[in-house]
């Protein structure tokens, strides 16, 4: 696809389209970036709880955006080690499920453009189950998940979400 093939479809986006599409697809190269934007073994361990400032000390210490991306992670997300990828010798700001819902949302929503999709209830849920079971299972007995598995789940109920987004930012745009 040429350069003025691309510029001509961004301007046949419309505005609520184009917000979604630079957010899901800034936000996910900002974690995917995370363990090369701050220095190399800055954030080895990040473990801790949901809801919890658990890795203060290490996140103040970080650049500004890093900061951000780091401190909106630690607080939504458990980031345990073993759970989470690492690079630079350093643990991305989200686990490997979150990267694959994060990740979903941008690929679904950009899936969807120039295409018309119809999401039924059923369908929905469908995608929700790989999730939902992994999760489950491994919540309620001693079975533990593989991190590729946890992405790979993460990507399927994330791709569904981001075109059931594409379908908001539709609507948003008619109006």
């Amino acid at each position: 696809m040429s350069s003025w093939e691309v510029k001509r479809k961004w301007d046949l986006l419309g505005k609520w389209n184009k917000t979604f599409l630079v957010i899901l697809w800034g936000w996910t190269l900002l974690i995917l970036s995370g363990p090369f934007i701050v220095p190399e073994g800055h954030a080895e361990d990040l473990s801790g709880v949901v809801g919890g400032y658990d890795n203060r000390d290490v996140i103040e210490r970080m650049n500004p955006v890093a900061k951000v991306v780091y401190y909106i992670g630690d607080l939504n997300c458990h980031q345990k080690l073993e759970r989470s990828y690492s690079y630079n010798q350093n643990q991305m700001p989200f686990c490997a499920r979150d990267v694959g819902i994060f990740a979903g949302l941008a690929i679904g929503f950009t899936y969807a453009l120039g295409r018309r999709i119809e999401l039924t209830l059923p369908l929905i849920l469908l995608s929700l189950v790989p999730i939902g079971i992994d999760g489950t299972v491994q919540l309620l007995t001693a079975y533990e998940s593989t991190n590729i598995r946890r992405v790979v789940t993460g990507l399927i109920a994330g791709g569904v979400t981001g075109i059931a987004l594409k379908i908001i930012a539709n609507s948003l745009d008619r109006n």
